[in-house]
């Protein structure tokens, strides 16, 4: 049975077909078949932390081309992007205080940093480095030491539930939208930020190693315990990795930079085991699958989700949650026998926590890209910080794509989607979304939401699109941290998630016309 939703104030815009029957069958295979969570612990608790490059990653890849293939999706492969770099894995870590007294601290290595080959042991002291003239200082004097990078950090109790839900206040201000700030002007000093960062980081590696520092620790960016950590050294090949770096819970870095400040001996071990898994630059591979379309079969809708994490926890929330809900619409929507007349693939990511390489290379590849720049400059900027150069060059696939749909907010449920200053597409998605309303799925804003791999097509003129979240604890303890494991994901979020991605993907396939698509934005 297919319903007209009549959502909008404008009948001739809300008139879009909803198709009940196949919305229904799509809700009881999630709600009482679904195999989420099965995906999730097998992703997250088999396979584990999957970092770009490394050996888990590559079997993450294997796994889900596994599964994939195993529901019958048509067209299953890894597709590589160039050049990414080195691999890297750790195994374990310990850092002990032998100095003033015996203490297990806990402390994990930043990505990318070398192992210390072994337990190290030296004098803790205490550097502070801004700018680049700030390294003059600790000439001849840093040989042997295990070096504090960071003051104590004053600890801030909370004032907010560390597990949030939207209520009825936050979902309406959700639909205010916000006017755009002098984007130039942020542009410029991000910039220039970036720049500076870079070229600091580089110097302080090679500074490091040169002067013979055993290791650098740092403190997290989080309180109570947990340890948030990304990336350090270098991944390129060619470049200093620096010296053994961690990043230590607050709670314990904190002591020691006071012991120093009372002016008493501190001395450490430290011992990291990790190491590069290749000694030059190699590629990244997004993972693909397909449900061949009929009648459109040559037009395209996409989901997608990032599998690559961070190291230091299992990437439950950020980003297996995501990968398991996209694969799960993609076996509801065979298990459910869908036929769409537009293709549907799904592409599960890699080397987005670094800048949305695997997502911005295959748009690049099969859909448009800007020129490359000749300005050195630029040329020395990652691609999602480069200005466009030139007229946009759209390949052939460019006019037969629909649209792409992505998640990357923890587990926490749907409550809506971002429409991406897409205002056309806002009656469309209000009225796929109305029979998701039972379910806390409501609302459609013309906000914009960044930062994961829908921009990749939104930079290039394509409907890209990220669903509303419930926060749950993904800002307060998961993102990026030790604790970002399986027992922070919601599975009844999930189930929910993956039926309205199914409706989404199956609907935007079988609608006689693609999604609209917002003015390109050009300088």
């Amino acid at each position: 049975m297919w319903v007209l939703c009549l959502g909008f104030s404008s009948v001739a815009l809300a008139q879009e077909p909803v198709d009940m029957d196949m919305v229904g069958r799509i809700r009881q295979e999630a709600w009482h078949h679904s195999q989420v969570m099965d995906i999730l612990t097998h992703l997250t608790e088999d396979i584990g932390p999957r970092l770009t490059g490394s050996p888990q990653m590559a079997a993450a890849n294997a796994w889900t081309r596994g599964q994939l293939e195993q529901w019958g999706l048509a067209n299953v492969h890894d597709e590589a992007f160039d050049d990414f770099g080195r691999g890297w894995e750790f195994s374990a870590a310990n850092v002990e205080m032998l100095a003033p007294r015996s203490a297990q601290l806990y402390a994990l290595p930043k990505a990318w940093t070398p192992g210390t080959a072994g337990p190290v042991e030296g004098e803790a002291v205490r550097v502070s480095i801004k700018a680049r003239k700030d390294l003059d200082q600790y000439k001849g004097k840093l040989r042997g030491k295990i070096l504090l990078l960071d003051e104590a950090r004053e600890y801030k109790p909370g004032t907010k539930a560390d597990w949030q839900r939207y209520d009825g206040a936050a979902l309406a201000d959700l639909q205010d939208f916000n006017l755009p700030k002098d984007a130039k002007r942020d542009r410029a000093a991000l910039l220039k930020r970036y720049a500076e960062r870079q070229e600091l980081t580089r110097a302080v590696n090679e500074f490091f190693v040169a002067e013979g520092a055993l290791a650098a620790i740092g403190v997290s960016g989080w309180d109570n315990g947990v340890i948030r950590v990304g990336g350090g050294g270098s991944r390129r090949a060619g470049e200093s990795a620096g010296v053994p770096e961690l990043a230590m819970m607050a709670e314990h870095y904190n002591p020691l930079v006071r012991a120093l400040e009372r002016k008493q001996t501190v001395k450490l071990r430290v011992d990291v085991k990790a190491r590069f898994t290749a000694e030059g630059n190699q590629p990244g591979y997004n993972t693909l699958a397909e449900i061949p379309g009929s009648g459109k079969a040559n037009e395209v809708v996409m989901l997608g989700a990032h599998m690559d994490s961070w190291h230091s926890g299992t990437g439950a929330s950020d980003n297996g949650a995501g990968v398991a809900v996209m694969m799960e619409a993609m076996r509801i929507l065979k298990a459910v026998g869908a036929k769409p007349r537009r293709t549907i693939r799904v592409a599960l990511w890699s080397g987005e926590e670094q800048g949305l390489i695997g997502s911005r290379a295959y748009v690049a590849k099969h859909f448009a890209a800007y020129p490359e720049p000749t300005d050195p400059a630029q040329k020395a900027l990652p691609a999602f910080l480069r200005e466009p150069t030139g007229a946009l060059q759209k390949r052939p696939d460019y006019e037969r794509f629909s649209a792409y749909f992505n998640m990357d907010n923890g587990s926490g449920r749907f409550r809506g989607i971002y429409a991406q200053e897409n205002s056309a597409a806002m009656p469309i998605f209000k009225a796929w979304l109305e029979p998701f309303n039972d379910v806390g799925a409501t609302i459609v804003t013309s906000r914009n939401t960044g930062s994961t791999d829908h921009v990749s097509f939104d930079a290039v003129g394509l409907p890209g699109f990220q669903f509303v979240q419930d926060g749950l604890d993904y800002s307060s303890q998961v993102h990026h941290s030790n604790l970002d494991t399986l027992d922070h994901a919601s599975a009844d979020d999930l189930r929910q998630a993956a039926a309205i991605v199914a409706s989404f993907a199956y609907h935007a396939a079988m609608r006689e016309q693609k999604l609209p698509r917002k003015p390109l934005q050009q300088d």
